[in-house]
Protein backbone atom coordinates (compact mmCIF):
# COMPACT_ATOMS: atom_id res chain seq x y z
CA UNK A 1 0.00 0.00 0.00
CA UNK A 2 1.32 3.42 -1.01
CA UNK A 3 -0.10 6.43 0.90
CA UNK A 4 -0.27 9.26 -1.62
CA UNK A 5 -2.20 11.93 0.27
CA UNK A 6 -2.84 12.57 3.95
CA UNK A 7 -4.60 15.91 4.33
CA UNK A 8 -7.01 17.65 6.67
CA UNK A 9 -9.77 19.22 4.55
CA UNK A 10 -12.09 20.53 7.30
CA UNK A 11 -11.97 20.84 11.07
CA UNK A 12 -13.06 17.23 11.53
CA UNK A 13 -12.75 15.73 8.02
CA UNK A 14 -9.68 14.16 6.51
CA UNK A 15 -8.77 12.96 3.03
CA UNK A 16 -6.57 9.96 2.36
CA UNK A 17 -5.43 8.78 -1.05
CA UNK A 18 -3.70 5.44 -1.36
CA UNK A 19 -2.62 3.22 -4.20
CA UNK A 20 -3.25 -0.44 -4.89
CA UNK A 21 -0.46 -1.73 -7.13
CA UNK A 22 -1.27 -3.14 -10.55
CA UNK A 23 -0.27 -6.74 -9.83
CA UNK A 24 -2.42 -6.96 -6.68
CA UNK A 25 -5.42 -5.40 -8.43
CA UNK A 26 -4.98 -7.67 -11.46
CA UNK A 27 -4.82 -10.75 -9.24
CA UNK A 28 -8.05 -9.70 -7.53
CA UNK A 29 -9.78 -9.20 -10.91
CA UNK A 30 -8.65 -12.68 -11.93
CA UNK A 31 -10.10 -14.17 -8.75
CA UNK A 32 -13.40 -12.41 -9.41
CA UNK A 33 -13.39 -13.66 -13.02
CA UNK A 34 -12.80 -17.27 -11.91
CA UNK A 35 -15.53 -16.98 -9.32
CA UNK A 36 -18.14 -15.36 -11.57
CA UNK A 37 -17.47 -16.74 -15.04
CA UNK A 38 -19.97 -19.57 -14.69
CA UNK A 39 -22.71 -16.96 -14.11
CA UNK A 40 -21.95 -14.96 -17.27
CA UNK A 41 -23.70 -15.86 -20.52
CA UNK A 42 -21.63 -15.22 -23.68
CA UNK A 43 -23.09 -16.25 -27.06
CA UNK A 44 -20.97 -18.93 -28.79
CA UNK A 45 -19.48 -20.24 -25.56
CA UNK A 46 -20.67 -22.79 -23.06
CA UNK A 47 -21.41 -21.21 -19.69
CA UNK A 48 -18.17 -20.72 -17.79
CA UNK A 49 -15.92 -21.31 -20.82
CA UNK A 50 -15.70 -17.80 -22.28
CA UNK A 51 -12.21 -16.25 -21.93
CA UNK A 52 -11.84 -13.22 -19.70
CA UNK A 53 -10.82 -11.00 -22.64
CA UNK A 54 -14.03 -11.87 -24.49
CA UNK A 55 -16.17 -11.07 -21.43
CA UNK A 56 -14.36 -7.75 -20.90
CA UNK A 57 -14.80 -6.86 -24.58
CA UNK A 58 -18.48 -7.64 -24.38
CA UNK A 59 -19.28 -6.05 -20.97
CA UNK A 60 -16.48 -3.53 -20.65
CA UNK A 61 -12.97 -3.76 -19.20
CA UNK A 62 -14.23 -2.65 -15.79
CA UNK A 63 -16.71 -5.50 -15.45
CA UNK A 64 -14.72 -7.09 -12.61
CA UNK A 65 -13.44 -3.88 -11.02
CA UNK A 66 -16.15 -3.32 -8.41
CA UNK A 67 -15.94 -6.80 -6.91
CA UNK A 68 -12.14 -6.69 -6.95
CA UNK A 69 -12.12 -3.33 -5.16
CA UNK A 70 -14.69 -4.52 -2.63
CA UNK A 71 -12.26 -7.31 -1.83
CA UNK A 72 -9.15 -5.13 -1.57
CA UNK A 73 -10.17 -1.67 -0.34
CA UNK A 74 -11.10 -2.49 3.31
CA UNK A 75 -7.64 -3.84 4.18
CA UNK A 76 -5.83 -1.17 2.18
CA UNK A 77 -7.92 1.55 3.81
CA UNK A 78 -7.13 0.16 7.26
CA UNK A 79 -3.40 0.18 6.44
CA UNK A 80 -3.66 3.75 5.14
CA UNK A 81 -5.36 4.89 8.33
CA UNK A 82 -2.65 3.27 10.46
CA UNK A 83 0.13 4.88 8.43
CA UNK A 84 -1.58 8.29 8.49
CA UNK A 85 -1.85 8.27 12.28
CA UNK A 86 -5.38 9.74 12.27
CA UNK A 87 -8.15 8.55 14.59
CA UNK A 88 -11.24 7.98 12.48
CA UNK A 89 -14.92 8.08 13.47
CA UNK A 90 -17.69 6.81 11.22
CA UNK A 91 -17.56 5.17 7.82
CA UNK A 92 -15.49 6.73 4.98
CA UNK A 93 -16.70 8.01 1.62
CA UNK A 94 -14.77 5.96 -0.95
CA UNK A 95 -14.12 7.04 -4.56
CA UNK A 96 -11.89 5.71 -7.32
CA UNK A 97 -9.52 8.45 -8.50
CA UNK A 98 -7.86 6.56 -11.34
CA UNK A 99 -7.22 3.11 -12.78
CA UNK A 100 -4.23 2.65 -15.09
CA UNK A 101 -1.31 0.36 -15.80
CA UNK A 102 0.40 1.36 -12.54
CA UNK A 103 -2.57 0.40 -10.35
CA UNK A 104 -5.64 1.98 -8.73
CA UNK A 105 -5.72 5.21 -6.73
CA UNK A 106 -8.46 5.37 -4.08
CA UNK A 107 -9.70 8.45 -2.25
CA UNK A 108 -11.23 8.07 1.20
CA UNK A 109 -12.80 11.03 2.98
CA UNK A 110 -13.56 10.33 6.62
CA UNK A 111 -14.50 12.05 9.83
CA UNK A 112 -11.78 12.14 12.45
CA UNK A 113 -11.69 12.60 16.19
CA UNK A 114 -12.13 16.33 16.78
CA UNK A 115 -9.66 18.60 18.49
CA UNK A 116 -10.80 19.13 22.06
CA UNK A 117 -10.26 22.01 24.46
CA UNK A 118 -11.34 21.95 28.09
CA UNK A 119 -10.35 24.45 30.77
CA UNK A 120 -11.24 25.15 34.37
CA UNK A 121 -11.75 21.50 35.28
CA UNK A 122 -9.77 21.93 38.50
CA UNK A 123 -11.73 23.69 41.21
CA UNK A 124 -15.25 23.15 39.85
CA UNK A 125 -17.84 24.29 42.41
CA UNK A 126 -20.37 21.66 43.49
CA UNK A 127 -22.72 21.00 46.39
CA UNK A 128 -23.01 17.74 48.31
CA UNK A 129 -26.11 16.89 50.30
CA UNK A 130 -25.38 15.75 53.85
CA UNK A 131 -28.03 13.16 54.56
CA UNK A 132 -28.87 11.74 57.98
CA UNK A 133 -30.57 8.44 58.73
CA UNK A 134 -33.74 8.69 60.81
CA UNK A 135 -35.29 6.01 63.01
CA UNK A 136 -38.36 6.13 60.77
CA UNK A 137 -36.26 5.18 57.72
CA UNK A 138 -34.69 2.27 59.57
CA UNK A 139 -38.13 1.09 60.76
CA UNK A 140 -39.42 1.37 57.18
CA UNK A 141 -36.60 -0.77 55.77
CA UNK A 142 -36.95 -3.39 58.50
CA UNK A 143 -40.71 -3.37 57.93
CA UNK A 144 -40.17 -4.46 54.32
CA UNK A 145 -37.97 -7.34 55.47
CA UNK A 146 -40.54 -8.25 58.10
CA UNK A 147 -43.36 -8.35 55.53
CA UNK A 148 -41.24 -10.45 53.19
CA UNK A 149 -40.78 -13.00 55.98
CA UNK A 150 -44.43 -13.02 57.05
CA UNK A 151 -46.19 -16.38 57.54
CA UNK A 152 -49.59 -16.86 55.89
CA UNK A 153 -52.15 -18.42 58.21
CA UNK A 154 -55.78 -19.50 57.72
CA UNK A 155 -58.41 -17.50 59.61
CA UNK A 156 -61.51 -19.43 60.73
CA UNK A 157 -62.50 -17.81 64.02
CA UNK A 158 -63.41 -14.28 62.86
CA UNK A 159 -64.84 -12.34 59.90
CA UNK A 160 -62.59 -10.97 57.17
CA UNK A 161 -60.84 -7.66 57.85
CA UNK A 162 -59.05 -5.09 55.72
CA UNK A 163 -55.52 -6.44 55.30
CA UNK A 164 -56.67 -10.07 54.96
CA UNK A 165 -56.61 -12.03 51.72
CA UNK A 166 -60.11 -13.30 50.90
CA UNK A 167 -60.61 -16.19 48.53
CA UNK A 168 -63.95 -15.60 46.79
CA UNK A 169 -66.25 -16.76 44.02
CA UNK A 170 -68.18 -13.94 42.38
CA UNK A 171 -70.46 -13.13 39.46
CA UNK A 172 -71.55 -9.63 38.44
CA UNK A 173 -74.97 -8.54 37.12
CA UNK A 174 -76.23 -5.30 35.58
CA UNK A 175 -80.03 -4.94 35.44
CA UNK A 176 -80.25 -8.60 36.38
CA UNK A 177 -78.10 -9.75 33.44
CA UNK A 178 -74.64 -11.28 33.91
CA UNK A 179 -71.98 -9.35 32.01
CA UNK A 180 -68.86 -10.58 30.27
CA UNK A 181 -65.71 -10.69 32.41
CA UNK A 182 -67.67 -10.36 35.63
CA UNK A 183 -67.24 -13.92 36.90
CA UNK A 184 -64.43 -15.50 38.88
CA UNK A 185 -63.86 -18.56 41.04
CA UNK A 186 -61.27 -19.09 43.73
CA UNK A 187 -59.96 -15.56 43.35
CA UNK A 188 -57.56 -14.26 46.02
CA UNK A 189 -58.39 -10.64 46.83
CA UNK A 190 -56.24 -8.56 49.18
CA UNK A 191 -58.77 -6.45 51.07
CA UNK A 192 -57.71 -2.82 51.06
CA UNK A 193 -55.51 -3.17 47.97
CA UNK A 194 -57.91 -1.17 45.79
CA UNK A 195 -57.58 -3.72 42.98
CA UNK A 196 -61.35 -4.16 42.58
CA UNK A 197 -64.11 -1.62 41.85
CA UNK A 198 -64.34 1.08 44.56
CA UNK A 199 -66.54 -0.14 47.43
CA UNK A 200 -66.21 -3.85 46.60
CA UNK A 201 -63.50 -4.85 49.05
CA UNK A 202 -65.04 -2.97 51.97
CA UNK A 203 -68.25 -5.03 51.55
CA UNK A 204 -66.34 -8.32 51.62
CA UNK A 205 -64.85 -7.33 54.96
CA UNK A 206 -67.11 -8.36 57.84
CA UNK A 207 -68.15 -11.67 56.28
CA UNK A 208 -67.05 -15.09 57.50
CA UNK A 209 -65.93 -18.23 55.67
CA UNK A 210 -68.90 -19.87 53.92
CA UNK A 211 -71.00 -16.69 53.74
CA UNK A 212 -72.88 -15.95 50.54
CA UNK A 213 -73.74 -12.29 50.04
CA UNK A 214 -74.33 -9.48 47.53
CA UNK A 215 -71.93 -6.62 46.89
CA UNK A 216 -73.52 -3.50 45.43
CA UNK A 217 -71.22 -1.13 43.53
CA UNK A 218 -71.26 1.45 40.74
CA UNK A 219 -68.68 1.30 37.99
CA UNK A 220 -66.58 4.50 37.62
CA UNK A 221 -67.57 6.86 34.83
CA UNK A 222 -64.12 6.40 33.25
CA UNK A 223 -64.27 2.59 33.41
CA UNK A 224 -62.42 0.94 30.50
CA UNK A 225 -65.48 -1.08 29.40
CA UNK A 226 -67.78 1.60 27.98
CA UNK A 227 -70.90 -0.56 28.28
CA UNK A 228 -70.38 -0.75 32.07
CA UNK A 229 -69.09 2.78 32.76
CA UNK A 230 -71.23 4.56 35.37
CA UNK A 231 -73.64 1.63 35.77
CA UNK A 232 -74.82 0.06 39.03
CA UNK A 233 -73.96 -3.61 39.47
CA UNK A 234 -74.61 -6.43 41.92
CA UNK A 235 -71.97 -9.09 42.54
CA UNK A 236 -73.15 -12.36 44.07
CA UNK A 237 -70.23 -13.59 46.16
CA UNK A 238 -69.18 -16.53 48.29
CA UNK A 239 -66.30 -16.32 50.77
CA UNK A 240 -64.30 -19.55 50.55
CA UNK A 241 -61.36 -18.79 52.82
CA UNK A 242 -59.60 -16.05 54.74
CA UNK A 243 -55.83 -15.82 55.03
CA UNK A 244 -53.74 -13.37 56.99
CA UNK A 245 -50.04 -12.55 56.95
CA UNK A 246 -48.65 -13.05 60.44
CA UNK A 247 -45.61 -10.83 60.90
CA UNK A 248 -42.63 -12.17 62.87
CA UNK A 249 -41.69 -10.53 66.15
CA UNK A 250 -38.84 -8.04 65.94
CA UNK A 251 -36.48 -9.88 68.26
CA UNK A 252 -33.15 -11.64 68.26
CA UNK A 253 -34.62 -14.71 66.53
CA UNK A 254 -35.83 -12.50 63.69
CA UNK A 255 -32.34 -11.01 63.36
CA UNK A 256 -30.79 -14.50 63.21
CA UNK A 257 -33.27 -15.57 60.52
CA UNK A 258 -32.75 -12.60 58.19
CA UNK A 259 -29.09 -11.67 58.79
CA UNK A 260 -25.71 -12.79 60.09
CA UNK A 261 -26.29 -11.03 63.42
CA UNK A 262 -27.23 -12.63 66.73
CA UNK A 263 -29.16 -9.73 68.20
CA UNK A 264 -31.84 -7.42 66.87
CA UNK A 265 -29.90 -4.33 68.00
CA UNK A 266 -26.85 -5.40 65.97
CA UNK A 267 -29.10 -6.02 62.96
CA UNK A 268 -30.77 -2.63 63.38
CA UNK A 269 -27.43 -0.83 63.59
CA UNK A 270 -26.23 -2.61 60.45
CA UNK A 271 -29.42 -1.60 58.64
CA UNK A 272 -28.84 2.01 59.68
CA UNK A 273 -25.26 1.81 58.42
CA UNK A 274 -26.33 0.40 55.05
CA UNK A 275 -28.94 3.12 54.58
CA UNK A 276 -26.28 5.71 55.38
CA UNK A 277 -23.86 4.16 52.88
CA UNK A 278 -26.57 4.18 50.22
CA UNK A 279 -27.32 7.83 50.88
CA UNK A 280 -23.62 8.69 50.78
CA UNK A 281 -23.29 6.89 47.45
CA UNK A 282 -26.26 8.84 46.07
CA UNK A 283 -24.78 12.11 47.34
CA UNK A 284 -21.46 11.32 45.62
CA UNK A 285 -23.33 10.51 42.41
CA UNK A 286 -25.09 13.88 42.60
CA UNK A 287 -21.71 15.63 42.94
CA UNK A 288 -20.32 13.70 39.99
CA UNK A 289 -23.36 14.66 37.92
CA UNK A 290 -22.70 18.35 38.65
CA UNK A 291 -19.07 17.97 37.60
CA UNK A 292 -20.09 16.25 34.37
CA UNK A 293 -22.60 19.05 33.73
CA UNK A 294 -19.69 21.50 33.88
CA UNK A 295 -17.58 19.46 31.45
CA UNK A 296 -20.42 19.12 28.94
CA UNK A 297 -21.10 22.84 29.09
CA UNK A 298 -17.45 23.93 28.80
CA UNK A 299 -15.86 21.38 26.45
CA UNK A 300 -14.97 22.91 23.08
CA UNK A 301 -15.03 20.51 20.14
CA UNK A 302 -16.44 20.41 16.62
CA UNK A 303 -18.03 17.01 17.12
CA UNK A 304 -18.84 15.18 13.86
CA UNK A 305 -22.40 13.90 13.58
CA UNK A 306 -21.33 10.24 13.08
CA UNK A 307 -20.04 10.20 16.67
CA UNK A 308 -23.47 11.15 17.98
CA UNK A 309 -25.14 8.68 15.60
CA UNK A 310 -22.91 5.81 16.75
CA UNK A 311 -23.51 6.59 20.42
CA UNK A 312 -27.27 6.72 19.87
CA UNK A 313 -27.08 3.30 18.20
CA UNK A 314 -25.12 1.97 21.19
CA UNK A 315 -27.80 3.24 23.58
CA UNK A 316 -30.57 1.65 21.50
CA UNK A 317 -28.60 -1.62 21.32
CA UNK A 318 -28.06 -1.66 25.09
CA UNK A 319 -31.74 -0.96 25.62
CA UNK A 320 -32.62 -3.89 23.38
CA UNK A 321 -30.32 -6.16 25.42
CA UNK A 322 -31.96 -5.06 28.68
CA UNK A 323 -35.40 -5.74 27.22
CA UNK A 324 -34.31 -9.20 26.08
CA UNK A 325 -33.03 -9.98 29.57
CA UNK A 326 -36.61 -9.30 30.73
CA UNK A 327 -38.14 -11.56 28.10
CA UNK A 328 -39.07 -8.74 25.73
CA UNK A 329 -37.40 -7.26 22.64
CA UNK A 330 -37.13 -3.88 20.98
CA UNK A 331 -39.53 -4.69 18.16
CA UNK A 332 -42.30 -5.74 20.56
CA UNK A 333 -41.63 -2.75 22.82
CA UNK A 334 -41.98 -0.33 19.90
CA UNK A 335 -45.32 -1.87 18.95
CA UNK A 336 -46.59 -1.40 22.51
CA UNK A 337 -45.39 2.21 22.66
CA UNK A 338 -46.28 3.08 19.04
CA UNK A 339 -42.68 4.10 18.34
CA UNK A 340 -40.25 3.54 15.47
CA UNK A 341 -36.49 3.14 15.50
CA UNK A 342 -36.16 6.69 14.21
CA UNK A 343 -38.30 8.16 17.01
CA UNK A 344 -36.36 6.11 19.57
CA UNK A 345 -33.05 7.34 18.18
CA UNK A 346 -34.35 10.90 18.34
CA UNK A 347 -35.46 10.34 21.92
CA UNK A 348 -32.00 9.14 23.05
CA UNK A 349 -30.10 11.74 21.01
CA UNK A 350 -29.63 14.22 23.92
CA UNK A 351 -28.25 11.40 26.07
CA UNK A 352 -25.92 10.36 23.25
CA UNK A 353 -24.62 13.90 22.81
CA UNK A 354 -24.01 14.24 26.55
CA UNK A 355 -22.10 10.96 26.70
CA UNK A 356 -19.93 11.80 23.69
CA UNK A 357 -19.04 15.25 25.06
CA UNK A 358 -18.30 13.78 28.47
CA UNK A 359 -15.98 11.15 27.03
CA UNK A 360 -14.18 13.70 24.85
CA UNK A 361 -13.65 16.02 27.81
CA UNK A 362 -12.41 13.25 30.12
CA UNK A 363 -10.12 11.83 27.43
CA UNK A 364 -8.56 15.25 26.92
CA UNK A 365 -8.13 15.75 30.68
CA UNK A 366 -6.46 12.34 30.97
CA UNK A 367 -4.09 13.42 28.20
CA UNK A 368 -3.37 16.82 29.75
CA UNK A 369 -2.73 15.27 33.16
CA UNK A 370 -0.61 12.44 31.81
CA UNK A 371 -2.83 9.76 33.34
CA UNK A 372 -1.42 6.28 32.74
CA UNK A 373 -2.88 2.85 33.40
CA UNK A 374 -0.49 -0.02 34.16
CA UNK A 375 -0.94 -3.70 33.33
CA UNK A 376 -1.71 -4.54 36.96
CA UNK A 377 -4.71 -2.19 36.99
CA UNK A 378 -6.01 -3.70 33.74
CA UNK A 379 -5.71 -7.24 35.13
CA UNK A 380 -7.50 -6.18 38.32
CA UNK A 381 -10.35 -4.73 36.25
CA UNK A 382 -10.63 -7.95 34.23
CA UNK A 383 -10.83 -9.90 37.50
CA UNK A 384 -13.50 -7.54 38.89
CA UNK A 385 -15.62 -7.89 35.74
CA UNK A 386 -15.23 -11.67 35.71
CA UNK A 387 -16.49 -11.85 39.29
CA UNK A 388 -19.36 -9.45 38.56
CA UNK A 389 -20.57 -11.43 35.52
CA UNK A 390 -19.75 -14.85 36.96
CA UNK A 391 -17.43 -15.64 34.06
CA UNK A 392 -13.88 -16.90 33.69
CA UNK A 393 -11.30 -14.13 33.27
CA UNK A 394 -10.17 -15.51 29.91
CA UNK A 395 -13.72 -15.27 28.54
CA UNK A 396 -13.92 -11.63 29.60
CA UNK A 397 -10.57 -10.96 27.94
CA UNK A 398 -11.80 -12.59 24.73
CA UNK A 399 -14.89 -10.34 24.74
CA UNK A 400 -13.28 -7.00 25.68
CA UNK A 401 -10.05 -5.60 24.27
CA UNK A 402 -7.32 -4.66 26.74
CA UNK A 403 -7.09 -1.25 25.06
CA UNK A 404 -10.78 -0.59 25.80
CA UNK A 405 -10.35 -1.59 29.45
CA UNK A 406 -7.36 0.75 29.78
CA UNK A 407 -9.27 3.60 28.14
CA UNK A 408 -12.18 3.22 30.58
CA UNK A 409 -9.80 3.16 33.54
CA UNK A 410 -8.16 6.38 32.34
CA UNK A 411 -11.58 8.04 32.16
CA UNK A 412 -12.41 6.87 35.70
CA UNK A 413 -9.07 8.23 36.90
CA UNK A 414 -9.87 11.56 35.23
CA UNK A 415 -13.22 11.69 37.05
CA UNK A 416 -11.47 10.96 40.36
CA UNK A 417 -8.98 13.75 39.64
CA UNK A 418 -11.78 16.25 38.94
CA UNK A 419 -13.66 15.21 42.09
CA UNK A 420 -10.51 15.49 44.17
CA UNK A 421 -9.87 19.02 42.88
CA UNK A 422 -13.49 20.21 43.10
CA UNK A 423 -14.64 22.83 45.60
CA UNK A 424 -17.50 20.99 47.31
CA UNK A 425 -19.89 22.73 49.68
CA UNK A 426 -21.99 20.53 51.94
CA UNK A 427 -25.66 21.42 52.26
CA UNK A 428 -28.59 19.98 54.20
CA UNK A 429 -31.38 18.26 52.24
CA UNK A 430 -33.77 21.18 52.79
CA UNK A 431 -31.17 23.63 51.46
CA UNK A 432 -30.66 21.44 48.41
CA UNK A 433 -34.43 21.32 47.80
CA UNK A 434 -34.67 25.11 48.04
CA UNK A 435 -31.74 25.50 45.66
CA UNK A 436 -33.33 23.12 43.14
CA UNK A 437 -36.67 24.91 43.37
CA UNK A 438 -34.99 28.27 42.78
CA UNK A 439 -33.16 26.88 39.76
CA UNK A 440 -36.42 25.49 38.34
CA UNK A 441 -38.14 28.87 38.74
CA UNK A 442 -35.21 30.59 37.02
CA UNK A 443 -35.44 28.14 34.12
CA UNK A 444 -39.12 28.88 33.74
Amino acid sequence: MELIKNEKIESNRHELQFKIDHDTFEAACTRVFNREKSNINVPGFRRGKAPRAIIEKMYGKSVFYDDALNELVPDYYEDAVKESGIEIVGQPEIDVVSVDDSGVVIKAVTYVMPEVKIEGYRGIAATKTTYTVTDEEVDHEIGHVREHNAREIDITDRPAEVGDTANIDYEGFCDGVAFEGGKGEGHDLKLGSGSFIPGFEEQVAGHSVGDEFDVNVTFPEEYHAEDLAGKAAVFKCKLNAIKHDELPELDDEFAKDVSEFDTFEEYREDMKKKIGERKEKNADAEVEEQLIDYLVEHVEADVPAPMYDAEAENIVRDYDMRLRSQGLDLSTYMKYTNQTLDTLREQVRPQAERQVKTRLALTEIAKLEGIKVDDEAVEAEYARMAEMYGMEVERVKAAIEEEDIAADLRLKAAVDLIKGAAVITEVAPEEKAAETEATDHTAE
